[in-house]
């Protein structure tokens, strides 16, 4: 029976703290401000923090692109670049959001979430993203 069931890494609540602290600080180091989402790997919500000053639309779009990285496992700057190469079909996409700033979580090649970020140009938005994701290199 044991052959029939398998074990995975997963997503505590503690590596996403601190996955968007490290996002966080980065977000302070270039005086922006930022709303951040963690979501594990089926796409739900399991961290969020709004720094104060981020618009009011960061909240909705950070947790989108988080939820976009988690469904699709990819970054959703692959579905953008995609767009902007004139792949319209992305626009089709169920439940997508093809704007940099989420990234995925991984482990050893293994999906445990993602992370967006949203508030800035979608540029720093991924570059904020990416240093949150980083952090799971040094765990």
């Amino acid at each position: 029976m044991k052959e029939l069931l398998s074990t995975r890494t997963t997503l505590s609540l503690a590596a996403a703290r601190r996955i968007a602290q490290t996002a966080e600080a980065r977000a302070i180091a270039d005086g922006l401000n930022v709303s951040i989402a963690i979501v594990d790997d089926a796409g739900r919500l399991l961290h969020f923090q709004r720094m104060d000053g981020s618009p009011n639309s960061s909240v909705e779009v950070a947790i989108r692109k988080a939820e976009h990285a988690a469904n699709y496992r990819r970054d959703t700057v692959f579905h953008q670049d995609l767009l902007s190469q004139g792949h319209h079909v992305v626009l089709g996409l169920p439940h997508s959001l093809p704007i940099e700033g989420g990234v995925r979580l991984q482990v050893q090649g293994q999906s445990l979430g993602a992370i967006g970020v949203a508030g800035a140009p979608s540029a720093q938005d991924g570059e904020i993203a990416r240093a949150g994701a980083e952090l799971l290199d040094t765990l």
